[in-house]
């Protein structure tokens, strides 16, 4: 069996055991890029995960990516043989709504709310107006028409997948859909990763941060485990 995991920095492990996002924020390991830091990535929810359902592991999560590339990057995976293996699980955690991702001259860029993302020059009145201009209702219901068109892709195909949001919900969405057990409990605020790990008493790494440790990891992924059988996936 093969899981497959994807998001953003909650699991690609950032700051799990170290202060690294990227493993290029570590001088020995810039080479890396993007890619979240191996220590981290190592006691992350999903390679626990993985160890528990004695399954081989793939991870294309990155730190502050947007669902936009969360989206291209499991259809690139699914595309390149991905979904031709016999015995797979997809585990997508979905990022916040109001993120995108921007190709420019052959780079795409992830950016956000906060402002304060680094973007070439001819990009940056393009971000400013961005970062004025978003509109949470709007996005929300975008994401969740794209999640949704993703999870029938993914049905029609017969790929098992679980889907669960990082720490926006879609509780403001009025036309809710039936996600069957593919989905958990979008609509409810109690249920994110970060709810569910803090309703454990377990807070981030430091009180300006938004991730976990490896307590948190590892308690988030005994959730996982336990929907995981509980609703038969494997």
């Amino acid at each position: 069996m093969i899981l497959y995991v994807n998001g953003d920095s909650h699991t690609a492990g950032a700051e799990a055991v170290n202060a690294h996002a990227f493993a290029e924020d570590d001088s020995a390991l810039f080479y890396l890029g993007r890619a979240p830091h191996p220590e981290n990535l190592k006691v992350s929810w999903g390679k626990t995960l993985s160890l528990a359902l004695r399954a081989g592991f793939r991870c294309d999560a990155e730190s502050a990516s947007s669902n936009a590339r969360i989206l291209r990057t499991t259809r690139e995976w699914l595309n390149t043989g991905g979904a031709d293996h016999p015995d797979q699980l997809v585990v997508i955690q979905w990022s916040t709504w109001e993120r995108e991702e921007w190709l420019h001259n052959g780079t795409y860029y992830q950016v956000g709310s906060s402002g304060i993302d680094h973007v070439p020059q001819d990009l940056q009145e393009k971000y400013r107006n961005y970062v004025i201009g978003t509109d949470w209702q709007f996005k929300t219901e975008q994401a969740h028409k794209e999640i949704w068109q993703f999870h029938n892709e993914l049905k029609d195909q017969n790929i098992k997948h679980i889907f669960f949001n990082g720490n926006n919900d879609f509780s403001a969405i009025t036309d809710q859909k039936d996600w069957g057990v593919n989905y958990i409990d979008p609509y409810n605020p109690t249920q994110t990763y970060d709810a569910v790990i803090r309703s454990k008493g377990i807070d981030t790494v430091m009180p300006n941060s938004w991730h976990f440790g490896r307590d948190g990891h590892s308690s988030f992924a005994r959730f996982i485990l336990n929907y995981i059988i509980s609703n038969k996936f494997v």
